[in-house]
């Protein structure tokens, strides 16, 4: 059974070191997902869910990162990974459509507090929650993702796989019981991210909410169906066309997929990335304004216009997911940051004049090469009758044109140091590039500077 391969797999990876490659990347990962978080603390859904279970806070032993409190691990899972969610900066695993951080990073790092691990196995669960979760993504997709949120799904695998590898499980039992658990509490529908509700987010919180209670429940001996993937009711016949099992276990333990993560160079949704950076390539090339341009073309794969094919956006999440207002927006700013989606450039004028002379097209032969394809082709066309045109053919971020160390620690700066201040921004970073050789606890995250949000 795909399980049985699966918690051999952990099995083997727990009794070994990882390597200094694989180490690196499940670090870069962290990092990355403490900058996620940071931004996500003082807004929806993480003001209301504070409020929600303001009776929780306080006590247990894992922190509320930035929020200055601890919480036992489930409701710490909950909060952080929906939080982690919420601004849109998280990392991707683009040929499973999944979020990986999110689900995967805050149920390890509540175990890991909880239990007092050490830094190197906490690295080890977060190695083991990608790799099992990702490949299962993999299988699956891509007819899950037309009416499923991978991070809501896929994430429950991630986080439960994570959690059972901070648990002694010799025989491999944990694992197969943890991720047999998980599966039948997966859940997420992309209905939910195709408004101004707060329930995307939500999805990857509950995924690590779920890693938690799977993975610990496992390892007090609850049992789940192990058969659960493959079987004729199980998840790949109920959330997919035809799961395809032999990708989930191709060149497992051999070739890692926590190598080969897109991290974010923009604050949405990434199925906007490549337009932006071809707009981006455009402005710097030839020097654009917005007075220069009569109208844009956007030629892109059809799931990008599904999903962020929004004209008038009103709100930041909206915004966020309107692939002509991004555009817009890096050919009138340079970027697409946090200020992206301030009130300010909500109202901009010229922000919503962009938008009226913007083009979206299905190209067929990006839409072919989804999901493990996501380009973009922009076409301005200039008051002068010129037409300048940019393929981006992946996104900055993507394995092809990674971020380096740099930009992530210039990321986390950026993102982490209005929440917690420059001097706990600067010796945070540090400890989490040298966390192989501390114990978890040692982060001190519950003392970061922080307030739980009075809502």
């Amino acid at each position: 059974m795909l399980i049985d391969r699966f918690a051999d797999y952990a099995r083997e990876e727990r009794a070994r070191p990882l390597s200094p490659e694989v180490a690196h990347h499940a670090k870069r990962a962290l990092i990355d997902w403490f900058s996620a978080l940071f931004p996500g603390v003082g807004q929806a859904p993480g003001v209301q869910l504070a409020r929600a279970h303001r009776r929780e806070l306080g006590v247990g032993r894992s922190s509320l990162p930035g929020m200055g409190t601890t919480a036992f691990p489930g409701t710490a899972a909950w909060i952080n990974g929906s939080v982690s969610h919420a601004v849109e900066f998280d990392d991707i695993f683009r040929d499973a459509v999944y979020h990986p951080g999110c689900p995967t990073i805050a149920a390890a790092l509540a175990v890991a507090e909880d239990r007092d691990a050490h830094g190197a196995d906490l690295l080890k669960a977060i190695t083991i929650g990608y790799e099992i979760s990702t490949r299962i993504g993999v299988a699956i997709q891509p007819s899950h993702y037309r009416y499923f949120h991978t991070t809501g799904t896929v994430g429950c695998f991630g986080g439960a796989a994570a959690v059972a590898a901070l648990h002694e499980d010799p025989a491999g039992n944990v694992t197969r019981h943890a991720l047999a658990t998980a599966a039948t509490f997966a859940s997420g529908l992309q209905q939910a991210f195709r408004s101004d509700a707060m329930t995307k987010a939500l999805h990857a919180g509950h995924a690590a909410w779920v890693g938690v209670t799977a993975g610990c429940g496992a390892a007090d001996g609850i049992t789940g169906a192990l058969d659960v993937l493959e079987g004729e009711a199980g998840f790949g016949a109920a959330l997919s066309d035809g799961a395809d099992w032999a990708r989930a276990v191709d060149g497992l333990g051999e070739r890692y997929n926590i190598t080969a993560i897109t991290q974010k160079n923009h604050g949405c949704c990434g199925h906007t990335f490549a337009a932006i950076d071809a707009m981006l390539a455009l402005r710097a090339q030839h020097g654009l304004s917005a007075a220069q341009v009569a109208a844009i073309a956007v030629d892109t794969y059809r799931t990008a216009i599904d999903v962020t094919g929004n004209f008038a956006p009103h709100t930041a999440f909206e915004a966020k997911f309107s692939l002509p207002y991004v555009v817009a927006h890096a050919l009138l700013y340079g970027a697409v940051r946090l200020d992206a989606f301030a009130p300010a450039r909500l109202a901009d004028d010229g922000i919503r004049a962009l938008i009226g002379r913007t083009t979206l097209h299905d190209d067929p032969a990006l839409s072919a090469r989804f999901p493990g394809m996501r380009a973009a082709r922009v076409r301005v066309t200039l008051t002068d009758g010129r037409v300048l045109e940019h393929f981006a053919p992946y996104r900055k971020g993507d394995p092809e044109a990674p971020l380096s160390d740099a930009d992530i620690n210039d990321k986390f700066a950026e993102l982490a140091t209005p929440v917690i201040g420059t001097a706990a921004a600067r010796t945070l970073l540090d400890r989490l590039w040298s966390v192989e050789r501390l114990d978890v606890r040692a982060l001190g995250l519950a003392a970061l500077p922080g307030t739980v949000p009075a809502g």
